[in-house]
């Protein structure tokens, strides 16, 4: 069922917005995304989701034969499974507010989740890749890297009737094509893609430690990445972000960039989050808290410097980077 939220007075770092569910632990997030399919489909099941966490948790940990571990340490396992936890729930709020939209197949809630929990499978590196040392490496290539892998991935799991759509819904979540060119006919599979997209900014830009991470984490990924700068058509290079500090800085300008994004191009899905927790946006507001500090951060240099510790899921003694990409 939907219920409101109260926001706790310290809310953990490894939990999701409500400081409920740890979204460290494939466990707690698949439990309550079968939870909320159940609730939705009552004496269905979905052997396939069970199977995805899974086989996700074992790639991400490095224990399949042909994938090295994750080493990117902003988009790592709690990112995934912070995404997937939100995707669940906006999917649970698109069905129980719909007053005029078509039903939502149980298939395309299995379809929706199982495309999160591998929309950034991308960066993972294969254990015969001699030409890239580092997964953050494949920052602009990544989507399309996870499209391929899902065209794979889905007959596997017995799902081979939305292999392709897989490989177009995972396109929501990033910037290689433009969200008009992703080729979807069913306006319901859009829309779970629509969501997707969402899903993908709201989770993360309500993390409790969005900040920090963007700091020292997302900032390196943005280097290996070619992301820190530009190369323009007559040959110079311009810095993009000089440091860390710089990214925080400028995160505000990127929080419009998303909302129009939000707004626009993914129809402000967002808005079945409140259909969810019975009234209340509690990722919207999380996201404003952040941007109103990053803010304050931007134009009072005196101001407290960012503390909060991220939780660190990597493998221990997997580097992210290489030693001296970041000068502190």
């Amino acid at each position: 069922m939907s219920f409101g939220v109260s926001h706790p007075n310290s809310r953990r770092s490894d939990f999701d917005v409500t400081d409920r569910i740890r979204t460290t632990s494939p466990v707690e997030v698949g439990s309550e995304v079968m939870r909320l399919f159940l609730g939705l489909y009552p004496g269905r099941a979905s052997p396939q989701i069970e199977r995805a966490f899974d086989d996700m948790w074992l790639l991400y940990e490095g224990r399949h034969a042909d994938y090295q571990p994750c080493d990117t340490e902003y988009h790592d396992i709690q990112h995934v499974l912070d995404v997937t936890l939100t995707m669940a729930r906006l999917l649970d709020g698109y069905e129980r507010g719909r007053n005029g939209p078509p039903p939502l197949p149980s298939e395309y809630y299995v379809v929706g989740v199982i495309t999160a929990l591998f929309h950034d499978f991308g960066y993972l590196r294969r254990r015969n890749d001699h030409k890239h040392r580092f997964g953050a490496e494949y920052t602009l290539t990544h989507v399309s890297r996870g499209s391929h892998f899902l065209l794979d991935y889905f007959p596997g799991i017995g799902l081979k009737r939305y292999a392709a759509a897989a490989s177009q819904l995972v396109h929501f979540t990033g910037y290689e094509r433009a969200v008009d060119t992703i080729r979807l006919d069913d306006p319901v599979l859009r829309r779970v893609g629509e969501i997707l997209g969402t899903a993908d900014i709201i989770a993360q830009m309500s993390d409790r430690c969005y900040l920090e991470k963007c700091r020292d984490r997302l900032y390196p990924e943005f280097v290996l990445g070619g992301l820190a700068r530009r190369k323009l058509p007559d040959g110079r290079t311009v810095t993009v972000f000089e440091s860390g500090d710089d990214l925080v800085r400028k995160t505000p300008g990127f929080y419009f960039s998303a909302m129009k994004r939000l707004d626009q191009q993914l129809n402000r899905a967002y808005a079945y989050a409140e259909k969810h927790f019975g009234g209340q946006n509690v990722y919207l507001e999380e996201m404003d808290k952040n941007m109103r500090y990053a803010q304050v951060m931007a134009t009072d240099g005196e101001h407290d410097p960012l503390r909060r510790a991220p939780p660190i899921t990597l493998p221990p003694r997997l580097r992210a980077y290489p030693e001296g990409l970041v000068i502190p």
